[in-house]
């Protein structure tokens, strides 16, 4: 049987290679053409258009993994039925839903390297990609917005940082305030600089004054420079103001941003919906992989496979796609809703999934 799951999974192999590229094309291209609007309207420098462009393939890679399952799956079980093999592991005594089995291992699988690459890949690579656009293409120099950011401390307190605007080429933050406070959410300490500049891993405060709330009294200290950590990068920064997006963000970004507690009440729903949404959409991979078996034993009469799997393949994905679009909106109404809108999906799916290989394994 070890040998049946290897020679399954090497089928799988090339259709899914073959997915991959052609569904990242078709994103790519939309990407192509606002590289050349860049570089032709805006006069962006073409390395730096291009290295945007670069930056953007890893959240596109994400949404098309499970895309290029879906279709490896079709096109290798319609590769195996057309060829009888199909029908000689059956007659070998081996069931259709044992020979799914190693497909469906690869669909969990390949659904958590998606939320690995979603999670910590991507979200680092769209950090860059926008600091890229707004400081080297569209020469964005300061942001005329408040900033308020907030992050735990060691020992159960909380730091709180607020500036009035950000420059995007030195990196700096003006009129910048931050405040310590311990477990009982007491001000300890509170950190005011006219300018904050990031340097490697930290912020390095200029003409920093320092007021502690000590037992014994108040004190004042001022330092010519003092380095801080408030938490994020400048590429951060940049996000929230440009974009403020939590589809651009990880989970854990998107967690932070609700707990600062700065956002109103329907964009919290809006925020906890896509946290919850962006949980569940990587398991599409094991979904369009518990689909595309049965679909993919569907005989194909005068050729054309490679083509009449493709046009499945959109066809489940495009109505996938809108089924999430509508439970994302739903889950938007009530936090409460989120969960099982963000999971309604493939629920939906799976169960169709399961009906349609039941009849499979009963013909």
């Amino acid at each position: 049987m070890r040998t049946l799951d290897r020679y399954v999974v090497t089928e799988l192999g090339p259709p899914s290679l073959f997915g991959l590229s052609a569904f990242t094309l078709i994103f790519v291209v939309t990407q192509i053409l606002n590289i050349a609007k860049l570089v032709s309207q805006e006069h962006a420098p073409l390395l730096a258009a291009v290295e945007y462009f670069i930056l953007q393939l890893p959240g596109i890679i994400v949404l098309v993994i499970p895309m290029a399952l879906l279709l490896g799956v079709l096109l290798a079980i319609q590769r195996l039925s057309a060829d009888s093999e199909i029908t000689a592991m059956k007659a070998g005594g081996i069931s259709l839903a044992r020979i799914a089995l190693p497909l469906l291992v690869v669909g969990v699988l390949t659904s958590f390297l998606s939320l690995f690459l979603q999670e910590e890949v991507a979200p680092i690579s769209q950090d860059r990609a926008v600091y890229v656009r707004e400081e080297v293409i569209q020469h964005v120099t300061a942001v005329p917005q408040s900033l308020v950011t907030s992050q735990d401390l060691p020992g159960g307190g909380r730091q709180v940082t607020a500036a009035t605007a950000f420059e995007a080429s030195t990196q700096t933050l003006d009129n910048v305030t931050v405040i310590q406070y311990d477990r009982s959410q007491r001000p300890t300490q509170i950190i005011v600089a006219n300018r904050a500049r990031f340097q490697t891993d930290a912020w390095e405060f200029e003409n920093a004054s320092v007021y502690r709330f000590d037992p014994d009294g108040p004190t004042i200290s001022t330092f010519p420079a003092m380095r801080v950590d408030i938490g994020e990068r400048p590429a951060q920064f940049i996000q929230r103001v440009s974009s403020n997006n939590p589809e651009e963000m990880s989970r854990s970004e998107i967690m932070r941003v609700i707990e600062e507690g700065h956002l109103t009440i329907p964009a919290i729903r809006s925020y906890y919906a896509t946290y919850q949404s962006k949980l569940a959409r990587p398991f599409a991979a094991f979904v369009f992989t518990l689909i595309a078996v049965p679909f993919g034993l569907r005989p194909v009469r005068g050729g054309g496979g490679s083509g009449l799997g493709f046009g499945i393949a959109i066809v489940i994905v495009f109505a996938y796609y809108v089924i999430s679009t509508v439970f994302l909106s739903v889950g938007s109404l009530s936090p409460l809703l989120a969960i099982p809108a963000a999971w309604a999906p493939n629920a939906i799916f799976t169960l169709f999934g399961l009906g349609m290989l039941r009849r499979s394994v009963n013909v």
